[in-house]
């Protein structure tokens, strides 16, 4: 045992000096992604870790903060914002805290952590036809790095989420890079959402293969964004996501397409279509519809119609992903087609993925709106890419 405890910490002190040795490379650089979604959310954890395996109480705003004991868990802010002048913007700050043991154990060192941080920013800059993003590492140790409940406080760095209100409740962001920042007050306009089956998010059949999964759908946010040196007055509306899970990809199961929809009805919708190897569509997907009113109701995988009308390659990873989405409701009376306000919003990070601002068109009568689009697990050569099922 004692030998497979000092194998283990050095595999985890390796793993710790690349995350940081990774944090100093320059954002945006083309490279070889690092890990893969499939890697990192399924396959088997070691003895000790929590499961989301059976439904639990919720309790805001102390669920906002961490949970320890399980191996994943992560605060994804995205938004759509616009000036004075009618520019528009696309942001994500998303916070990932990795556990590399059940349990912490006390050390006397400083350095001593049970924990892996790991960010993403991003800003796309529609009239500037710019995407901008950045990737940070850091251990939960010496202050780099750490999460806080009740109040929510997560810092990953300078790059922060502090909660500020506890009813409505309320965040402030702020995250610096040399060439763009922001600095958001977050306001929620509708109370938490649970998703899947009272927060419980099944993504297969295997026990345990799920996470524990709320949404903020809408929040109002103003603040300044700054692009080298202009700075922007900017408000709009923002969404959070928030799971924690230990395992949750099975292993037929390659990635995802995530969409986090706010329509001009008032409406809100956040479906997810996770994709197996073959490129159809998994029957676990599902997703939620939030009414004006912030009452929701759950939505199957054959209740939503997808469909891919284009797709676009990029020139930097050679990955091929639908460009342009057509999504049907017929039960809710909703035909959308969702298109990129850019096309060139992949992060080129240790994860390889596309992220980023979208337009929603309403179709035969259904209101239009805007949101973020999330699509993982594409691999490079576009003849190894198939089209979801439609």
């Amino acid at each position: 045992m004692r030998r497979i405890l000092i194998c283990a910490a050095a595999a985890c002190a390796l793993l710790l000096i690349w995350f940081l040795w990774s944090a100093t490379r320059p954002a945006g650089n083309t490279r070889q992604e690092t890990f893969s979604v499939s890697q990192t959310l399924g396959g088997a954890a070691a003895p000790g870790y929590l499961r989301a395996d059976k439904p639990r109480r919720f309790s805001f705003p102390a669920d906002h903060g961490p949970h320890p004991g399980f191996r994943n868990e992560w605060w994804y802010f995205t938004g759509n914002l616009h000036a004075a002048d009618g520019r528009r913007f696309g942001y994500q700050l998303t916070f990932f805290k990795t556990a590399l043991t059940p349990v912490a154990v006390t050390r006397a060192s400083a350095w001593g952590t049970n924990e892996v941080y790991m960010a993403h920013f991003a800003v796309t800059d529609v009239a500037g036809r710019k995407y901008r993003f950045a990737e940070r590492f850091s251990r939960a140790a010496l202050g780099l790095a750490g999460a806080g409940g009740d109040p929510l406080a997560v810092r990953l760095e300078d790059w922060s989420a502090l909660q500020t209100s506890p009813r409505p409740w309320g965040v402030r962001l702020t995250a610096a890079e040399p060439d763009f920042a922001v600095d958001f007050d977050l306001v929620s306009v509708k109370p938490e959402v649970l998703n899947g089956a009272g927060g419980l998010s099944r993504k297969g059949a295997t026990p345990g293969n799920a996470s524990y999964y709320y949404s903020i759908p809408r929040l109002a946010t103003s603040g300044t964004l700054r692009l080298g040196t202009e700075r922007f007055a900017v408000s709009g509306l923002s969404w959070l996501d928030r799971e924690w899970s230990t395992s949750a990809l099975e292993p037929d199961q390659v990635g995802w397409d995530w969409f986090a929809l706010h329509l001009d009805d008032g409406r809100d919708l956040m479906f997810y279509q996770l994709r197996r190897r073959d490129g159809s569509s998994d029957p676990f997907s599902g997703g939620t519809l939030v009414a004006a009113d912030g009452s929701s109701r759950n939505l199957s995988r054959d209740e939503v119609q997808l469909e891919v009308v284009s797709w676009w390659q990029s020139p930097a990873s050679g990955v091929r992903y639908p460009s342009v989405w057509r999504l049907r409701i017929p039960t809710q009376g909703l035909a959308l087609e969702v298109v990129p306000w850019l096309a060139e919003q992949e992060l080129l990070t240790a994860f390889r993925y596309w992220e980023g601002a979208v337009a929603v068109r309403g179709l035969d009568g259904s209101p239009g709106g805007s949101g973020y689009l999330e699509m993982t697990g594409y691999k490079g050569a576009a003849a190894e890419n198939k089209e979801p099922l439609r």
